[in-house]
């Protein structure tokens, strides 16, 4: 497996430059000090200092970019970079991004800003950056060959325009974009109304969330870029659980939460415990007159949802994508299912040949996260994330929303376990229970109880092996 220097190494050597030192001191001058980020956890963003009133957003596991304010323009640096992301504690990945981080950080501006933004390419090939979903000059959206001549390695290019309209965008490139989006290059981009607006409310904590997938065969850590459908690990802000952080609040807060797909799937992101209303797209924010109330909302490709609730009920509340093997970390497509497969003596034999062999799927795949199964390095289970009361059984696109009483208004910090009260969880009924191992099956179609010794038994099918 490369490791971390290996990757770096060679992936400044293909495009003939160290990196970190592709662009002289002087070819800096004048340009905003480009400021990077390597901590995997939540970095809470100070509050503007320009004086602009709006309340800043809280990247999940990310950060936002500051800016230097030059002849009333609001100018960003951005360094397009290899980087090495902690997709969770144990697994890392070798990813391109931007100042140190994948996803790149977060830029935030108000409505009406004039905002110049300088991109320095220090990867192996050119790049771009395109501006999602923005109202802007046609050659300053970013489309290599099409609209701007690609930024080559070591080059710098300047993109400006105005932050037009209010809403939630994204950027990524429009350069070798199959290569460069699987490997992680992408961010976010929120414009905060100057003023107030009918449509947009005041929230008390506004969260952004950039959905991302990765095929990393396990074992490695560079992704595969070649791949089309097929992926194996489904990303919050280049993060999977258990090492996605909470989204916290405190009681009766009004939250947004601000969701981008750059997967090449839809996403049904479902929240346990609260209705949401869906407030805002990439287009602006939604009419309150077409709004209704949800649990899920379903973001297709390419595609920009904002979600506000009032987080009125406390505890610790699931949210995750409601694609079953979205909530899982990397699987083997090619494992049989031997539910209902009896192993009985057949484990030990084949022990004798590979001591390590370990039954898998025989009632379930929930016994997986109790086994010891070994793992390559650099491989995080498929299952994983303990709870108060054992394994939460989930991967992926999965996280919680913590919701406290006592929190304080600019407390992110995760508030531990949430401690119910009697008589408001679950528990195990102690009385007599009915003998229904004797029940027998349901009715067949003339009335009569079906016969056991006709229900067919269960065998194990390579999916290559089906036939029909």
């Amino acid at each position: 497996m490369a490791t971390r220097r290996d990757f770096m190494k060679m992936t400044a050597l293909a495009g003939g430059f160290a990196a970190g030192s592709a662009v002289s001191k002087s070819a800096l001058a004048g340009l905003p000090e480009p400021v990077f980020q390597f901590t995997p956890e939540t970095v809470v963003p100070q509050s503007p200092e320009d004086g602009s009133n709006y309340n800043p957003v809280v990247t999940l596991n990310g950060w936002t970019l500051p800016w230097k304010m030059n002849k009333g323009v609001k100018e960003f640096h951005l360094v397009a970079e290899p980087v090495v992301r902690e997709l969770a504690p144990g697994m890392e990945a070798n990813f391109w991004g931007y100042n140190g981080q994948s996803p790149g950080p977060t830029i935030e501006v108000v409505e009406g800003d004039r905002v110049r933004i300088f991109l320095t390419n220090r990867l192996p090939e050119h790049t771009s950056i395109h501006w999602h979903g923005q109202r802007l000059p046609n050659g300053m959206d970013g489309v290599a060959g099409l609209n701007q001549p690609a930024v080559k390695p070591g080059k710098t290019f300047v993109y400006e325009f105005e932050a037009k309209r209010p809403g939630t965008f994204m950027y990524h490139p429009h350069a070798d974009e199959m290569t460069q989006m699987a490997m992680g290059m992408m961010g976010f981009w929120v414009t905060h109304p100057k003023t107030h607006h009918p449509w947009i409310s005041e929230v008390d904590r506004d969260y952004c969330i950039l959905l991302s997938a990765f095929d990393i065969v396990p074992g490695s850590a560079t992704p595969q870029i070649m791949t089309m459908l097929d992926f194996n690990l489904w990303a919050w802000n280049s993060r999977i659980f258990p090492g996605i952080a909470p989204l916290v609040a405190r009681k009766n807060d009004r939250v947004r939460v601000r969701v981008g797909n750059l997967t090449m799937t839809n996403h049904p992101i479902h929240v346990h415990g609260i209705e949401f209303e869906v407030t805002g797209t990439d287009g602006g924010p939604t009419r309150p007159e077409s709004r209704w109330s949800e649990v899920s909302t379903d973001i297709a490709v390419g595609q920009m949802r904002q979600i506000e609730f009032i987080a009125d009920e406390e505890g610790d509340w699931a949210i995750h994508c409601h694609k079953s093997h979205h909530s899982m970390n990397a699987m083997g497509h090619d494992i049989p299912t031997l539910i209902g497969v009896d192993h009985t003596g057949i484990t030990k034999r084949i022990q004798r040949l590979v001591p390590d062999y370990m039954v898998m799927g025989e009632r379930g795949m929930a016994d997986m996260t109790e086994m010891s199964m070994p793992l390559p390095d650099n491989t995080v289970p498929m299952m994983t994330g303990d709870g108060p009361y054992g394994s939460v059984e989930m991967g992926g696109m999965f996280s919680m929303l913590k919701v406290r009483q006592d929190l304080a208004p600019g407390d992110y910090g995760d508030p531990g376990w949430f401690k119910h009260q009697d008589g408001q969880q679950a528990y195990e009924f102690k009385g007599d229970l009915p003998d229904i191992s004797k029940a027998p099956l349901a009715d067949n179609d003339d009335g009569q109880a079906a016969d056991r010794s006709t229900v067919p038994q269960f065998r194990a099918i390579r999916p290559r092996d089906r036939k029909g």
